[in-house]
């Protein structure tokens, strides 16, 4: 069932007179990345853009994971996976990882200059043998495709955020990343109520040069009273143009 759609929120939307830190998620850095235009629909006008499907397959198996992690996170000892890739770390333990998981907490860090608190949930933290956090985050897929992170910026965005705020938050954050990517091998003879996985580790060295400035054009543009422009790659304002265009003929 698809999820609901409603035509406009009143909660968390950003008020220019406002005096409280405004939150900003990870994802909606990504979505003003994507679209200025989408963006300012949404925390500004409180209308946002329908919302696929939950990935049901891909939260089991971030929740298999932490499991299975968690579990050398309480033995202090590393995962199989990271003797595997000569990752000399093991599972990092806080009072807070709970919250740093979190959707509606995460990570949080007010950022002054433009007064918006950034957040977001991590998937998973290690910590190598110079005490530096590594960020981690699991990814899953069902294509028989060799997988990369070569082509996926917002991936790579979403791992400069977390290190950004880890930084930011007093740690010693190593500048290497990783994503734990599963793969499902659909090549099998039989189903037998078993998926299976491969699993490939994949570094990332972040980069957050970029956020600094990100932010403050995030907030230029939030305190106008004019819509920003939409990005010629953006699928929804596509779709939006086509069916206006319908429209006009329609009542011509």
């Amino acid at each position: 069932m698809p999820m609901k759609y409603s035509e406009q929120r009143v909660k968390n939307m950003f008020d220019a007179q406002g005096l409280k830190p405004f939150k900003l998620s990870r994802s909606r850095i990504q979505n003003f990345l994507e679209c200025p235009l989408c963006f300012y629909l949404d925390r500004k006008c409180g209308t946002d853009h329908p919302q696929p499907f939950p990935y049901t397959l891909n939260n089991v198996v971030d929740s298999l994971l932490k499991k299975e992690f968690d579990a050398y996170r309480a033995e202090k000892a590393p995962h199989p996976i990271m003797i595997e890739g000569g990752i000399d770390a093991v599972p990092f333990s806080h009072p807070d990882l709970n919250h740093w998981r979190n959707n509606k907490i995460g990570i949080q860090h007010v950022h002054e200059p433009t007064n918006l608190t950034i957040t977001g949930a991590v998937d998973d933290i290690w910590v190598n043998s110079e005490g530096e956090l590594i960020v981690v985050d699991y990814k899953a897929t069902g294509s028989s495709k060799e997988v990369t992170i070569e082509d996926k910026q917002s991936y790579k965005n979403q791992m400069d955020v977390y290190q950004w705020l880890l930084r930011r938050s007093g740690f010693k954050v190593s500048s290497t990343a990783y994503f734990v990517y599963c793969s499902a091998i659909s090549d099998r003879a039989e189903f037998q109520k078993t998926l299976e996985f491969k699993i490939k580790l994949l570094p990332y060295n972040g980069d957050e040069s970029w956020i600094e400035s990100t932010l403050l054009t995030i907030k230029k543009c939030l305190e106008k009273d004019t819509l920003p422009a939409s990005s010629e790659t953006c699928n929804f304002c596509r779709y939006r143009a086509a069916v206006q265009t319908h429209l006009i003929k329609t009542e011509v």
